[in-house]
């Protein structure tokens, strides 16, 4: 490693990575919210001209080591992860490749009403997998367990952990009541139905949908640092109960099946014993999840966290009313009821009123949208100043959602800046109406077409927003509906 210095601070160490990396200087270095949750991990988007790569920061030597590893390790296998462009283990650095913004679940939430998921947010469950026993089984024979970390297997050990986490981070810090020692003989009968598994797999530990990014429609694999080896079951546990995608139970079982035929092609599977464990797997994992619920929310006082536990306590109660495990917990299902019934759990699972941000991208010569919620106020940006994809050939088949237009834009210092200073402006109201208890905010996005700046900034500001729990998001792209309109009609 060519970088040595003790003194440098870890932006600098980032920067001296991209110059050895790309050959050329990070010109700008954007601090980005987290795509890891809970993860006390330093993002940072590093551009130089016509490329980027992000940089990560984190002072836990043995889970870098372990992300460094496996990510290497994974694409020997050919499987879509990051490519690591440089480290620096001693000072918790390391650069990788960018996969953009777009995670599964922000396409999913894009694509749904209610209970109704898009085709195209199907498939790409499929296509995630689709490489599930990829991960799994073909790069989980010859991966170095060693580096796995705080422990090489889901163990008993292991086990332990995650059922304490959720007794004393969620049981006890929302008051839920529990019998002690009932809990406890009700673990142990748990741990040995889980241990009763085969565990000679890679268990990527957090295979859910915000650690997967869409890049020009395929999907890349995150956070795979607390792998150790395992079962099968609990990693597709994880996707399909994943508690804010709140797949509809339906669509569930279709992805659960999909996954069993493909993982007949790496394994001889025996489907009734996959099925004896697979629900045990579900319940453990919905349990891990809600302690960190508890410890984030309850106990750090990050608010944001609570909003996943309603989602996670309906499907407690779905597996209440439609699955049998084969032991008796009787405890942890009074446990369980407990929940349901808590006051304090009733009133996190309360919806709070929502403010509603309308975000539009439009054409300054059809006009400025009119807001129909009867408010009357917002905001209207004028992207007409902005570099101009427009006039250039290569895009004119392209809109701002498009991974040429985004690339194109995001490039420009003078682009960010606007962008920047819109979503400041938009969230300085935001905190306003809230407390004043308005109900709806029209932000809208004009350039001459309305087609790719205006589009390009309203998708941005949209996937900003998103990140919050107080608003709800509406995107509308006027010119290109009506331009989608249009061709249908032809």
């Amino acid at each position: 490693m060519l970088v040595r210095s003790r003194k440098m601070f870890p932006m600098d160490i980032l920067k001296k990575l991209f110059q050895q990396h790309f050959g050329r200087a990070a010109e700008t270095a954007e601090p980005l919210r987290s795509l890891l949750g809970a993860s006390e991990r330093r993002l940072f988007r590093l551009r130089g001209e016509q490329c980027s790569a992000i940089g990560v920061i984190y002072h836990v030597r043995e889970e870098n080591a372990a992300f460094l590893e496996f990510s290497r390790h994974f694409r020997r296998h050919g499987l879509p992860v990051p490519e690591i462009y440089g480290e620096l283990l001693d000072r918790g650095a390391y650069l990788e490749e960018d996969l953009g913004d777009t995670t599964l679940y922000e396409f999913l939430s894009r694509h749904r009403s209610g209970d109704q998921i898009a085709p195209e947010v199907v498939e790409l469950y499929r296509k995630v997998i689709a490489f599930l026993p990829r991960f799994q089984v073909e790069a989980g024979r010859d991966l170095k367990y060693r580096f796995c970390y705080p422990r090489r297997s889901f163990d008993r050990q292991a086990i332990a952990w995650d059922l304490n986490y959720f007794k004393y981070y969620f049981l006890q810090l929302s008051g839920t009541p529990f019998h002690e020692q009932g809990l406890e003989d009700d673990f142990k009968r748990l741990t040995t139905l889980l241990l009763g598994a085969d565990r000679g797999y890679f268990l990527y530990r957090d295979f859910q949908s915000r650690n997967v990014m869409l890049r020009q429609g395929e999907p890349f694999f995150l956070d795979y640092q607390g792998g150790r080896k395992g079962a099968l079951q609990y990693d597709i546990a994880s996707l399909l109960f994943d508690a804010k995608a709140d797949l509809p139970p339906a669509l569930r079982q279709q992805l659960l099946d999909y996954y069993l035929d493909q993982l007949s092609g790496f394994v001889a599977l025996d489907r009734d014993t996959f099925m004896r464990y697979y629900y045990a797997y579900v319940y453990v994992r919905i349990m891990q999840a809600l302690g960190a619920y508890g410890l984030r929310g309850f106990h750090e006082r990050k608010s944001h966290f609570l909003q996943s536990v309603p989602f996670a306590l309906k499907n407690v109660r779905w597996l209440l009313d439609n699955v049998e495990l084969p032991i008796a917990l009787p405890t942890l299902m009074e446990a369980f009821g407990n929940m349901l019934r808590c006051e304090k759990l009733q009133s996190v699972a309360a919806e709070p009123d929502k403010l509603t941000v309308r975000i539009c991208s439009f054409s300054f010569h059809r006009g400025v949208p009119q807001d129909d919620s009867g408010h009357g106020g917002g905001f209207v940006f004028d992207a007409r100043a902005l570099p101009n994809p427009g006039r250039e050939e290569r895009f004119k088949t392209y809109t701002g959602r498009d991974a040429p237009v985004i690339e194109y834009l995001a490039q420009h210092e003078s682009v960010r800046q606007f962008l920047a200073n819109a979503i400041a402006l938009v969230e300085a109201s935001l905190k306003n109406y809230r407390q004043r208890g308005f109900k709806s905010l029209m932000v809208s996005f004009g350039c001459t077409g309305g087609q790719h700046r205006s589009v390009y900034l309203a998708e941005q500001l949209a996937r900003h927003l998103r990140a919050r729990n107080d608003v709800e998001v509406v995107v509308q792209h006027r010119e290109c509906e009506a331009m989608k309109e249009a061709q249908c009609g032809q």
